[in-house]
């Protein structure tokens, strides 16, 4: 068990870190690090079978660390009679929690069947190709085949090992949203610098307005299980509060409170009694979610989809479904209106 990542795992398109190497120690003990954490993990050891893996159970345990918090990388290759124990091996591990990545993909790693057939969460190009890109116009190819192929089958796409600006410009024009490498390593702040992209300054481009992660103000958040007096309790705190998020333990938005809505349950004759002790969960409505790279315009569409929420606060999220904060339909209102002004 060891990582591929050499750097911090960042999203491309709006330079966020998502992912951290995994570190061993000298003891082999897996130290606990930000998650989520990708691992790389031989074919051949989930073909021996559920004792093979007890090891890497046994270290995210020490570490405190949920299966849910491990990015998996498959490397290897894997025979044609070896897909049945395999796919059970594969299964087994989803089933625990684990997110499954294929390293090497479009080189000598698995085959295109074998990848297609996971269900793949994550799809790593091989780091020899990613080298020779931009320079090897075939290069360029395979990786553009492996991210329509990430597209078909719902993946995410990783470059590793970027060494150089021109890489990422065209890991970004072919697609691809995640990388890895020496050009991302932290510097001496400990802070990661994304080459910027050539900016779109179209007429089209422009009238989408700005991305929701430029209008995004801070999320009140309670854990999923939180009651309903301790949501009243946060609105009561600040006037200013239009919603409180549900999230689970990994940040994930998994209700939404509305001020106006949530607190007229209260406002009923008995409702604290009715509700005060229960789940606050029992009064929320589904996250209205947008990824945080979405346009303002789209933003307002997706608010308008249903007309008895259409000024509900908008839950931004990261790649991993994460709450970033909220935008509010008003401030995208105000933005519209001034690109079009």
């Amino acid at each position: 068990m060891s990582s591929l990542l050499t750097s911090p795992l960042v999203d491309l398109d709006t330079g966020a870190v998502i992912a951290h190497p995994a570190v061993v120690d000298s003891s082999g003990t897996l130290r606990a690090a930000p998650l989520p954490m990708v691992l790389e993990l031989p074919i051949r050891v989930v073909l021996s079978g559920a004792g093979a893996l007890a090891p890497l159970h046994e270290a995210l345990r020490r570490a405190g660390r949920h299966p849910r918090e491990a990015i998996l990388l498959l490397t290897g290759p894997c025979q044609e009679q070896e897909r049945p124990p395999l796919k059970a091996g594969l299964d087994g591990l989803r089933t625990i929690g684990y997110l499954l990545g294929f390293a090497d993909v479009g080189s000598e790693g698995a085959s295109l069947e074998l990848v297609t057939n996971s269900s793949p969460y994550l799809l790593a190009l091989n780091p020899d190709l990613v080298a020779r890109i931009p320079g090897d116009h075939r290069a360029t190819a395979v990786a553009r085949s492996v991210v329509t192929l990430a597209r078909g089958i719902g993946s995410h796409v990783m470059a590793p090992g970027v060494e150089r600006e021109a890489q990422v410009a065209v890991a970004r024009g072919l697609g691809v949203r995640l990388a890895h490498g020496p050009l991302l390593a932290p510097g001496p702040d400990g802070k990661v610098r994304v080459p910027l992209p050539l900016l779109d300054e179209s007429p089209d481009t422009i009238m989408l307005g700005p991305r929701v992660q430029e209008l995004l103000i801070p999320a009140v958040t309670l854990p999923e299980a939180a009651k309903a007096e301790e949501a009243v309790a946060a609105f009561g705190h600040e006037p200013t509060i239009t919603s409180v998020i549900l999230v689970d333990e990994f940040q994930r938005p998994k209700g939404s409170l509305d001020r106006s809505r949530f607190l007229l349950s209260f406002a009923a004759r008995f409702g604290h009694a009715l509700h005060g002790s229960k789940p606050a969960q029992r009064l929320a409505d589904p996250p209205r979610t947008v990824p945080r790279t979405t346009p303002a315009i789209a933003a307002m569409q997706a608010a308008g989809r249903d007309s008895a929420r259409v000024y509900d606060d908008l839950v931004v999220t990261d790649e991993l479904n994460r709450c970033l904060g909220i935008v509010r339909v008003s401030d995208l209102i105000r933005q519209v209106a001034s690109v079009r002004s």
